[in-house]
């Protein structure tokens, strides 16, 4: 809902700002006072093509604001605010625009600066303004479309025909991709094959060639090794190496003995165990020690263990840079293989699969196509009965629902909106067969329409403009009667020139022209008067009693 609407050095108006409710809101004034710099603004930031004739000439720049509350769980219109960016603050979301005399214009959503296409969208889930220059909110088929699945409620049959649908192209996608690539999908299959063959043939496994590298090495350096450890073997424990030396062990021991021969206290025996556990790490040392010496008795073939190595540096040069990296590539191409495998046995088993499919999709599309022209049929009729009370006694709407020939994300159906404004006229799609006037009261029409089949507000704010053209007496109080109706669900702004429309809304304000225009609610006596200058041009006395005699009876029953 719109909750504030202010602008600043739009047109003939310095400033205003008007504190908008639920209900009905009516805007009036005198032709010419400037009614329509309010409907500018709403275009502005609505995101709408920018005139920078209508800053006022003495200002550097014009500025519009439209405050709306949002439901912060539940709206389409927060989740676009968040997607650039923009939470709403305490359920509410601030649209604004500026317009320089010259220059381009900055779009504001929350007070960051976004593209001026985020203002549309954001905009397209909170407002609609029908008039001659705005383009229709259900213009274009895809609108259409959406229009008529709103109103006939077919969100299970819509839904059951779009997981046909989706899983029916994922399977068309997926045989294209085979069919596509038949010329050189072999040649791929081939060199995967022959890749996988030849490293299976290695058969390489983690960290072998780091292994070998390792064992190498040793072997390289065997003569270095043995020499060193015999040395440190013969200083730690000659017997080892079948020497009668005396070694660090003997040694140790022999201190060792030395200080348990002593009886006289516990140092010395502290020292003692001290030794005898230093004796330990020695006997550990000279055990890994000589496991060395074992080892390299059994040296493997220098020869043997290159070739392995070079093996291995074939593989990781092509498929590496590691081992793992091979044998990764090689798990991946396995899979690769199968599903590059487009054998005419594989097809004729999808394509059998698409037939089922296909024939899924095809009954979803035909309940879908059932509900919608149950509805398209109950639409047409309840919409040209609204016509005929909005004084286009003849007018008529015809939602047709025709069968195409393939099938489409949102169904098989072509929607077409024909709208007929008169007796003996042609058919014509919507948006190019009628005035200003009459297309407003059409876009009533379908509201009315649909907000009855809702039963209750879906948060849109509806503003017509030149909906009262050509119209007057009963059929204006008639006019002004449904526009109160679909305020029962939905906030409705009308920009009037007639008091018998004016009369039926809860709120109206009044734009005035003198030497600065302004923009005022009006109440009590004060909408009494303008309700009679509506009526008659003035204020006499037979004027203000027949407007106190139209409020009053401007009231639902």
């Amino acid at each position: 809902m719109l909750e504030e609407l202010s602008l600043r050095n739009l047109g003939p108006i310095r400033t205003a700002q008007i504190m908008l409710a639920r209900g009905l809101t009516a805007i009036t004034g005198e032709t010419g006072a400037g009614k329509s710099m309010l409907l500018s603004a709403i275009r502005l930031i609505s995101g709408g093509a920018v005139e920078s004739s209508k800053v006022a000439s003495d200002a550097d720049e014009a500025w519009a604001q439209g405050v709306f509350s949002v439901d912060d769980d539940n709206s389409q219109a927060a989740d676009i605010a968040r997607q650039a960016g923009v939470e709403p603050e305490d359920g509410e979301l601030f649209l604004s625009r500026v317009v320089p005399a010259s220059g381009r214009s900055r779009a504001v959503l929350g007070g960051k600066t976004v593209p001026r296409s985020v203002l549309s969208e954001v905009s397209a889930e909170l407002v609609t303004v029908h008039g001659q220059a705005d383009q229709l909110r259900i213009a274009s088929p895809s609108r259409q479309r959406e229009f008529l699945d709103m109103f006939a409620g077919d969100g299970e049959e819509l839904s059951s025909y779009r997981a046909a649908w989706e899983a029916l192209t994922a399977l068309d996608e997926h045989l294209e991709r085979l069919r596509s690539q038949e010329t050189s999908v072999h040649d791929r299959a081939d060199y995967l094959r022959e890749s996988i063959e030849r490293i299976n043939r290695v058969n390489p496994q983690p960290g072998e060639d780091e292994e070998l590298k390792a064992r190498r090495d040793r072997i390289e350096n065997a003569a270095d090794i043995a020499q060193g450890v015999g040395g440190a073997l013969a200083a730690l424990d000659a017997s080892q190496i079948g020497d009668d030396a005396v070694s660090a062990v003997d040694l140790v021991n022999r201190a060792v003995q030395s200080l348990r021969a002593i009886h006289i206290g516990d140092a010395f025996g502290q020292q003692a165990d001290r030794l005898e556990s230093i004796n330990a790490d020695l006997s550990d040392v000279v055990s890994a020690l000589a496991s060395e010496i074992d080892d390299e008795a059994s040296v493997e073939d220098l020869d043997q263990i290159n070739a392995r190595i070079h093996e291995l540096n074939e593989l990781t040069r092509r498929w590496g840079p590691s081992i793992a990296d091979v044998i990764a590539w090689r798990d991946k191409a396995v899979f690769e293989v199968e599903d590059l495998d487009a054998s005419p046995e594989k097809v004729a088993e999808l394509e059998a699969e698409r037939e089922r499919l296909y024939g899924q999709a095809l009954a979803a599309a035909e309940t879908l196509s059932a509900v919608r022209r149950a509805a398209a049929e109950r639409l047409g009729g309840q919409v040209s009965d609204e016509l005929t009370a909005l004084a286009m006694s003849g007018a008529s709407l015809e939602v047709r629902v025709s069968d195409r020939d393939s099938l489409g994300p949102h169904g098989r159906d072509g929607i077409e909106f024909l709208f007929t404004p008169f007796p003996g006229s042609p058919q014509l799609p919507m948006g190019k067969s009628a005035s200003g006037g009459e297309l407003s009261r059409l876009m009533l029409a379908l509201e009315l329409v649909a907000a009855a089949e809702r039963g209750n507000s879906d948060g849109m704010t509806f503003i017509f403009d030149e909906i009262d053209a050509g119209v007057g007496g009963k059929t204006a109080v008639e006019l002004g009667r449904r526009l109160a109706k679909l305020a029962q669900s939905s906030q409705v702004i009308v920009v009037t020139h007639l008091a018998q429309v004016a009369s039926w809304a809860s709120s109206q304000f009044v734009v005035t022209k003198s030497d600065e225009t302004t923009v005022s609610e009006v109440r009590g006596e004060e909408r009494v008067g303008e309700i009679a200058r509506m009526l008659a041009g003035s204020e006499s006395q037979t004027s203000l009693e027949h407007a106190r005699e139209l409020l009053a009876e401007s009231k639902l029953s």
